[in-house]
């Protein structure tokens, strides 16, 4: 049963959309409260988590459907559009919390009047965001879901932004500098950009079916070429792409010209077998040609 929860994408989806609502009620109330550009901002924040988690939830449950008719290669992509929303959504959350900043720094907002509570709720939530996001990735890492890795990450972003907001609050409220205040926002919400764009960038290279990364390239062809002896003769084209956990592979080979059918299907059967538990998540397509074929393109192809 235990186990079961760190392979459950729903039930982690849930808690997160959970965590988050309770966290932006809170930081709201404490936002306005205190009068605490950054806290609101956190709130802001929060909120983004808020609608990120919505997204996740949905798009994990769609992903989990099985290929049909209008959709032979299954439901994965759902996942990999519910991280570029999400990117964009931290992008946008950032962008908002600048320009709360901006009003606060030109004389346009009070002062905070309670830094003391919104140092408390901002422990809260760091230690409530560190155990969410844990989970999460624990959970996106055994079932390779990019949409759940996203949602951690976005979390995660919200520890380190909360941490540095809890400081900033301190510093104020030993000091009495209020600008400080809206300088923590900014930076808050440079590290909330960033997460933002590294999301984005590999939600869209999913979503445009970008190449699996080199280090599964070259586990694929380590594979390959350690058949030689079964009648492997060398790689004519290996094409890759990612939709949602499932990896899609389709290679080209060359082998002995000799070799019977049945051989060659045993070959192919054993390196799927081999690459998929390399990488796990697998659908793989291989193809055999002769290595004695003088087709055009078996000619242009390096053996």
């Amino acid at each position: 049963m235990i186990k079961s929860l760190f392979y459950n994408k729903k039930i982690a989806a849930s808690l997160s959309v959970t965590s988050n609502l309770c966290l932006i009620i809170i930081k709201l109330i404490t936002g306005f409260v205190s009068g605490s550009v950054s806290i609101i901002s956190e709130a802001i924040h929060s909120a983004s988590d808020f609608l990120a988690s919505v997204i996740t939830l949905f798009a994990v449950h769609k992903a989990e459907k099985p290929a049909d008719k209008d959709h032979q290669f299954g439901h994965g992509k759902y996942e990999d559009v519910a991280g570029f929303v999400e990117g964009c959504l931290i992008i946008l959350a950032a962008l908002y919390i600048i320009y709360e900043a901006g009003k606060k720094l030109t004389g346009q907002v009070e002062p905070i009047d309670n830094s003391t509570l919104g140092i408390i709720v901002m422990f809260v939530s760091v230690l409530t965001n560190i155990a969410v996001s844990a989970y999460l990735h624990i959970v996106a890492k055994n079932t390779d879901s990019i949409a759940l890795y996203s949602d951690s990450e976005h979390l995660r972003t919200d520890v380190l932004s909360s941490l540095t907001v809890c400081i900033g609050l301190v510093i104020i409220e030993y000091t009495g500098f209020h600008f400080i205040d809206s300088l923590i926002a900014v930076i808050v919400a440079m590290i909330i950009l960033f997460t933002g764009a590294k999301i984005c960038k590999t939600s869209m290279n999913n979503i445009l079916d970008g190449s699996l990364p080199q280090s599964d390239l070259d586990t694929i062809k380590n594979i390959l070429v350690s058949h030689t002896e079964k009648g492997f003769a060398g790689i004519k084209e290996i094409k890759t792409r990612k939709a949602g956990k499932d990896k899609d592979i389709i290679i080209s080979i060359f082998v002995d010209g000799n070799m019977t059918v049945r051989n060659a299907h045993e070959l192919c059967d054993l390196l799927e077998s081999q690459i998929e538990n390399a990488l796990g998540n697998t659908r793989i397509t291989i193809h055999t040609e002769p290595a004695d074929c003088k087709c055009v393109s078996c000619k242009k192809a390096n053996i």
